[in-house]
């Protein structure tokens, strides 16, 4: 088989990992459902309880851990998101959560394997922030599989998604600015610490984390690319759009720890909603249109409609965190809730849809082509 053949073999060979996030996305949906009181366990009764895990874990690390592997370019590397992807498939089966977590936390430590490979390539502060928000999520994953509730491992939940998001942001950004990987990996390392003491002094460890985490975001903001490109059009401007926006929702979470400290009641629903959907499913639909063709080499052209489910996005959120959460208006919380269901699932849709329109017309302009070029006479000059 050729080079070409094999490449091909291989993007073919992701779709069953990208599936396996796609069934944590799904069942993370329907325990949303459930949480907001109109679901139902169509795959797992465990969905209410495993919700977030799915969705961090499952979902957000099987598509990170395989774009890692995509760009290692080695077999070996695609452990990752596979160990990461069955574990949320076990999750949801009626095997014990802590065969799920051993998953999970074997997935995080082929993940760390893989930044280590590429490491080992080429040295970079951003690749070091990456791989110690890798840490923070296998960390995580150990003690979910030791029993610790996932209110206690909320930062670092957040932390692997946060350092990961940041580090790639800040290789983006490098020619922008020529400081802002030295910078984000000297914060980082403060976040890590705070992080971790969140677990041994709750209270002065969450005005910490809340702190590193309002000061990585400004080093973010300050040197991105989105503060120029937001004045684009097309594509460039919808993805600044995206980044910026989740930059509030950051700094939104960060603020709230730093001042309400340990987060309960409503303000524990804001934080995980500002960092995970404010934050992370903004960044997911920003960046979808350039790393799905460069994964699945299939074209995700931008589309004006791609602004509906973020525009969605991020009203959901206002109604659910300005009226739900910090007045207790539950209609409010539902309301916002579902607006952030209906949008992820439209963002899903309105990719599909942009997707099979270019391959449709990418095969049919190659059927033209093929159909305007002469067949060979077979003479002989």
């Amino acid at each position: 088989m050729n080079h070409f053949g094999k490449h091909r073999v291989a993007k073919i060979g992701r779709l069953p990992l990208l599936s396996l996030a796609a069934l944590a996305l799904l069942a993370g949906i329907d325990g949303a459902l459930i949480l907001l009181g109109h679901g139902a366990p169509f795959v797992s009764d465990r969905l209410e309880e495993a919700h977030g895990v799915l969705m961090v874990f499952g979902f957000v690390g099987t598509l990170i851990a395989l774009e890692r592997a995509v760009a290692l370019r080695s077999t070996w590397g695609y452990a990752a998101p596979t160990l990461l992807g069955l574990g949320a498939i076990v999750t949801l089966s009626p095997a014990p959560l802590s065969a799920g977590g051993g998953l999970f936390a074997a997935g995080f430590a082929a993940l760390l394997g893989v930044y280590w490979a590429i490491w080992r390539r080429q040295v970079s502060d951003e690749l070091a922030v990456q791989s110690l928000g890798a840490a923070l999520g296998g960390a995580g994953a150990v003690l979910w599989t030791a029993g610790v509730p996932v209110a206690s491992l909320l930062p670092w939940l957040v932390g692997f998604v946060v350092l990961t998001i940041a580090g790639e942001r800040a290789e983006l950004s490098r020619l922008e600015s020529g400081t802002i990987a030295r910078q984000t990996l000297r914060v980082s390392i403060v976040f890590c610490v705070a992080v971790v003491t969140t677990i041994l002094w709750p209270t002065l460890g969450t005005a910490l984390f809340g702190a590193s985490l309002l000061v990585l975001t400004l080093v973010l903001v300050a040197h991105d690319a989105a503060r120029r490109t937001i004045r684009a059009v097309g594509l460039p401007r919808f993805a600044a759009a995206c980044m910026l926006a989740g930059y509030f929702w950051l700094a939104v979470a960060g603020s709230l720890w730093l001042v309400a400290g340990p987060a309960d009641g409503g303000a524990y629903d804001a934080v995980i909603h500002a960092v995970f959907l404010g934050f992370t499913i903004s960044m997911i639909m920003g960046h979808a249109p350039v790393i799905l063709p460069a994964v699945l080499g299939i074209e995700l052209p931008y589309r004006a409609v791609m602004w509906a489910p973020l525009v969605l996005l991020h009203v959901g959120l206002v109604v659910r965190l300005l009226l739900g959460d910090a007045y207790g208006l539950e209609w409010a919380r539902a309301v916002g809730g579902y607006l952030n269901v209906i949008a992820l699932l439209g963002f899903v849709v309105v990719a599909a849809w942009a997707a099979i329109v270019a391959t449709r017309s990418r095969a049919a302009g190659e059927r033209k082509r093929g159909a305007s070029t002469p067949e060979p006479s077979g003479a002989v000059s």
